[in-house]
């Protein structure tokens, strides 16, 4: 077996993938550190031994586990619908051209680049109107398609050839039938980074929660983890452990779906 050959870009790419990796490897060390490591001046860089302490005050915490579940909720809810509705969307605009397609594919993608800040207010009009303000239904249904799951899906399908869907169609079947059952199983990479994309974004949401949501209840863990922040600020270690425990899912979502998530980033740009 040959070694791989080292290339110049390894020496620009090997320090600045330190840079991205020291953030993340303070904060695990912080959370294994005692409070008064934390505080010290200047701070130990290393803990002098492993303090579990900020992890069971954490687990410890009567809502953190209800905080984790409802940001577990909400992502699932938004991953699986983003999956469905935006590949409907994406081989609709892809594959069929109907009255208005392009005005309607061009409308969706200006979307894209209005701010939240311009949709926010009325948005929280619209959730206030089916009452669904302080419910994880607030924070579920805008996420349930994205415009840019429809873009991503509509580009993947248009880089895959037409000549099985047409061999399926002379064969009888519907379109539904030869998305689900052959275009799909070939958009795995799409799938997967639409996948990813959502989860990141839905896990990490702060600012609609933080309009939408009132009670303790109903908090998502990026919301409870800043109330949590707030009222036990001189407890870093728990802070620390509190942020390990959330960056953790979005770092093994990633992890897992590197591969076919860079696969997509390349292959659906080929073809506009």
């Amino acid at each position: 077996m040959s070694a791989r050959r080292v290339s110049a870009w390894h020496l620009v790419l090997a320090p600045l993938a330190l840079c991205f990796a020291l953030p993340f490897v303070w904060l695990l060390l912080s959370s294994v550190m005692t409070n008064a490591e934390i505080n010290r001046f200047p701070p130990a860089l290393w803990p002098k031994g492993i303090d579990l302490g900020g992890y069971r005050y954490v687990l410890g915490n009567a809502m953190f586990p209800r905080w984790f579940a409802n940001s577990l909720i909400l992502a699932s809810v938004a991953v699986v619908s983003n999956l469905l509705l935006g590949s409907l969307a994406g081989y609709a605009f892809a594959r069929m051209r109907f009255a208005g397609s392009r005005v309607l594919l061009g409308l969706m993608l200006a979307t894209m680049v209005v701010p939240f800040q311009l949709t926010m207010i009325p948005t929280f009009l619209v959730m206030k109107w089916f009452g669904l303000i302080d419910t994880l239904g607030a924070l579920i249904l805008p996420s349930l398609v994205t415009p840019f799951a429809v873009f991503l899906f509509r580009q993947f399908f248009l880089a895959l050839p037409r000549e099985m869907e047409e061999a399926a169609w002379i064969d009888g079947c519907s379109r539904l039938r030869v998305l689900f059952s052959i275009v799909m199983p070939l958009a795995r990479p799409a799938l997967a980074t639409v996948a990813v994309l959502t989860f990141l974004s839905t896990w990490n949401d702060l600012s609609w929660p933080l309009i939408a949501i009132n009670h303790d209840t109903q908090y998502t863990l990026q919301l409870g983890l800043t109330t949590f922040q707030g009222q036990h600020h001189t407890k870093w270690s728990a802070v620390m452990a509190g942020n390990v425990i959330t960056v953790v899912p979005v770092l093994v979502a990633f992890l897992l779906a590197q591969k076919t998530f860079i696969q997509s980033l390349t292959s659906s740009g080929l073809k506009g």
